[in-house]
């Protein structure tokens, strides 16, 4: 088939990538159809409701029950194939892809010669009925169909698609017109995310509340935040690193069984598994402890990936992972003894801990103290063994100034981490209700972050004095979101499950 005068080259025929001179004009060509429109008095950008009567996959997954109706139907043209006096479109909408079989004797010559001007990522309105070509392909013959928006860019061609990274996450809406499985990706985001609150609310009982993003004390973990100044206060002020504390105040305030997903944002590096914006889930059930918290980590997460994919076992990056409860459980010492050969129940001074310190070359050895040797050995040599799922306990009190002390070995506390894959997951604890011991630790951090240590704690007396009220025994739970959504859905990095990462500006 001859290209015709003025028109583009056919989506499922363009094979070589286009020059920048070349598109810029094609991009000319699509702004004089877009003049000629208006100056025949049709609008290119149609201020009208559409009445969208079936969606493309719900007419091939069912088209006995479609087949000879009347539909209309509305989508995106991603290919053309032109055919003398008919043409066949692929159109795309919310549910995928459709055929157009469109005949000039069907919608009159004028506008098949209309029609004929299209493009390639234009979107149409169009009515027609179902029916199956020859080849078998299921389509609609096109009675009417309407330019409903014209579009002025060109979309990445067949061949090509759009496939660099940084581009597809910076044009994000180019990238879910291109890549279907980018689509994919987000609708197992939305499933898990709706699962996880369908079982928090409706088997276990819980409220969803809303607290402050924009605060003045950043707390309830160890993280560098993002500050920014109110005018009218002259007050810095800082976006939350986690909302822990404000919960744990409802907690105290009669709240027993409260959750809240949302944003937080930490000042910290970037990789394929962190983003300076991320989404997390924190819930508190007060009368709770550790053990409480273990259990709905392991529903919460097993749940939502039977509900996105139909099964508690999953495969991630060619490794599967069965996350059917209950979960394998092992202590920091006894990770640093089984992968290290190091057994801290033999060591019980900072001195001897020190030079275990040394002997492993851990940066400024001679600052740290037990337990932050146990977590730096740890962290630095064991975690990358933790494919699970398993709960990581038994950390260090200097590591966890929210969590309460074991009372078997008051130098741990009550704490987990939930490791998938080697990443952690999800945090939870036996919160911290004493508020002498709590105010003790927050002097401690507070030292930690006038001597430089910007991820230290900081000092938080109205959270002391919420203490002082008296918080009940509370199991805490921190899930992040992105992470096990990246796990389910078998995405590469954070990034393909948050619709706009965080980017560098363009030079």
């Amino acid at each position: 088939m001859a290209e015709e005068k003025g028109r583009e080259p056919a989506a499922d025929a363009a094979e070589e990538e286009l020059s920048d001179e070349k598109l810029n004009e094609l991009r000319l060509i699509r702004r004089e159809k877009l003049k000629k429109l208006k100056e025949a008095g049709r609008d290119p950008f149609v201020n009208e409701t559409w009445d969208v009567t079936a969606k493309s996959g719900e007419i091939k997954d069912a088209y006995e029950d479609w087949e000879e109706k009347e539909v209309s139907i509305a989508g995106r043209i991603m290919a053309f194939r032109h055919m003398g006096k008919a043409s066949f479109v692929d159109i795309q909408d919310g549910r995928g892809r459709i055929q157009l079989y469109v005949r000039q004797d069907a919608i009159t010559p004028e506008e098949y010669e209309v029609f004929l001007t299209y493009d390639i990522g234009d979107i149409v309105g169009v009515e027609g009925s179902v029916f199956k070509t020859r080849h078998g392909e299921i389509s609609v013959k096109v009675s009417r169909i309407v330019l409903l928006t014209k579009s002025l860019q060109i979309l990445p061609n067949k061949r090509q698609g759009l496939k660099d990274p940084e581009l597809r996450y910076r044009q994000r809406y180019v990238d879910l017109i291109m890549n279907p499985e980018v689509r994919e990706a987000f609708l197992t985001r939305n499933k898990v995310i709706k699962e996880i609150k369908r079982y928090l609310e409706e088997d276990e009982g819980f409220l969803e509340v809303d607290t402050p993003i924009l605060t003045i004390i950043a707390g309830g973990a160890n993280a560098r935040p993002f500050v920014t100044h109110h005018n009218t206060l002259d007050l810095d002020m800082r976006l939350r690193i986690s909302n822990e504390l404000f919960l744990k105040r409802l907690t105290v305030g009669g709240f027993e069984r409260i959750y809240e997903m949302g944003k937080m944002f930490r000042n910290e590096g970037m990789d394929r598994n962190h983003n300076p914006e991320f989404t997390s889930m924190e819930l508190y059930q007060a009368y709770g402890q550790m053990e409480d918290v273990m259990r709905l980590t392991e529903n919460i997460v097993s749940k939502a990936a039977l509900a996105a994919t139909g099964s508690m076992v999953i495969t991630y990056q060619g490794k599967q992972f069965d996350l059917t409860p209950p979960w394998d459980r092992i202590s920091m010492t006894e990770a640093v003894n089984k992968w290290l050969g190091v057994d801290f129940a033999t060591i019980e001074t900072d001195a001897e801990a020190i030079a275990v310190a040394k002997k492993f070359e851990l940066e400024d050895a001679d600052k740290l103290v037990r337990g932050t040797v146990i977590s730096e050995l740890f962290e630095k040599f064991c975690e990358d063994y933790l494919e699970g799922p398993v709960f990581l306990t038994g950390h260090p009190v200097e590591i966890s100034p929210l969590a309460k002390r074991d009372p078997a070995d008051p130098r741990i506390t009550r704490r987990f981490e939930a490791y998938i894959n080697t990443w952690e997951i999800a945090n939870g604890f036996s919160e911290l209700n004493d508020p002498i011991d709590q105010l003790q630790r927050f002097k401690d951090q507070q030292a930690q972050l006038e001597a430089g240590d910007d991820e230290a704690h900081p000092m938080d007396e109205d959270f002391v004095n919420a203490l002082e009220v008296g918080l009940p025994p509370t199991g805490g739970l921190g899930v992040g979101i992105d992470r096990v959504v990246m796990l389910i859905a078998d995405v590469p990095s954070i990034r393909d499950v948050i619709l706009f990462p965080t980017m560098k500006p363009e030079a």
